[in-house]
């Protein structure tokens, strides 16, 4: 079947576009791209302030190591400073707050969505308001409580606190995703002997899970990449990546080390290449499906 006339676009348009694609892909992914980069170099190629084309040659590198690769950064962050129980706590915790945020929000947002009463809708504003608040406005409020009871530290008080932040907005986008699905299968459902939980297992979630998976991995990501909460609420032990990250680097009292901070970054970043281009049609869908209303 020939293109129709209407449908071809211009010559200029398509180079217009593909080159706005190409400066866009070039300006999203050079920053990874340096960073991994440099994370097989050593800091005074890195960051050198001298020639900058240090950089990208190695010359300090191959000075120190021979060759203008090293993976020092990694040996000193992984088998030095065992950032590998870092990634550990990291999984516990996202894993845990992904499975609590989507049980909670699957069951209460189909809930919500099937109910006819008016406190849907303010029930549906506070949790708004209250994930608008500041993360750290929230943990406050926590942490006199935790230190009273002494559970400040640990891995579950870090994964009920952000269960409780990220659960408004898990709510809000598993209730619109079911808001797009018709009561009509619901009650196909009944007429032919489910109950009403046996219609949501086994006929309203089949056709929402697109849209549980969006959500779970924008969970996921909240918990994977949080700072502000994991720092404040778990003591050294129990860090995960990204408080971890941000020791490497130091403060203006202690001396850190640039290098594993970098080859840490790296390494708590391919997980989430991975994960997205695993799922990404099942996002593509759960994002169509959430902005179409059946």
């Amino acid at each position: 079947m020939s293109t129709s006339v209407k449908d071809r676009k211009p010559l200029g348009l398509k180079i217009g576009l593909w080159a706005f694609v190409g400066i866009w892909f070039v300006c999203a992914a050079f920053p990874f791209f340096w960073t991994l980069w440099g994370s097989f170099k050593v800091e005074l190629d890195f960051f050198s302030i001298a020639d900058w084309t240090n950089a990208i040659f190695g010359r300090n590198t191959a000075d120190t190591y021979g060759t203008p690769f090293t993976l020092a950064g990694y040996d000193g962050a992984f088998v030095q400073e065992g950032f590998w129980r870092n990634g550990i706590n990291t999984m516990i915790v996202c894993l845990c707050v992904v499975t609590i945020s989507l049980t909670i929000g699957t069951l209460g947002g189909y809930a919500l969505s099937r109910s006819g009463q008016k406190y849907v809708f303010w029930l549906l504003i506070t949790a708004l308001m209250f994930r608008a608040l500041p993360q750290v406005a929230l943990v406050s409020g926590y942490l006199p409580v935790f230190f009273d009871w002494n559970v400040w530290g640990y891995l579950p008080t870090a994964i009920i606190v952000l269960v409780a932040i990220n659960q408004p907005f898990t709510l809000w986008m598993l209730h619109s995703f079911f808001e797009s699905i018709p009561k009509d299968l619901d009650e196909a459902a009944k007429v032919d002997g489910c109950t009403q939980f046996q219609a949501f297992r086994h006929v309203i979630i089949p056709v929402m899970w697109p849209g549980v998976i969006t959500t779970g991995l924008f969970s996921f990501l909240l918990a994977y990449n949080d700072f502000i909460v994991t720092s404040l609420i778990l003591n050294e032990s129990n860090r995960t990546m990204v408080p971890q990250i941000a020791a490497f680097l130091g403060t203006t009292y202690t001396e850190g080390n640039v290098m594993f901070a970098v080859a840490a970054v790296v390494s708590a970043t391919v997980p989430l290449f991975i994960l997205v281009m695993f799922f990404q049609r099942q996002i593509v869908s759960g994002l169509t499906a959430g902005a179409v209303k059946g």
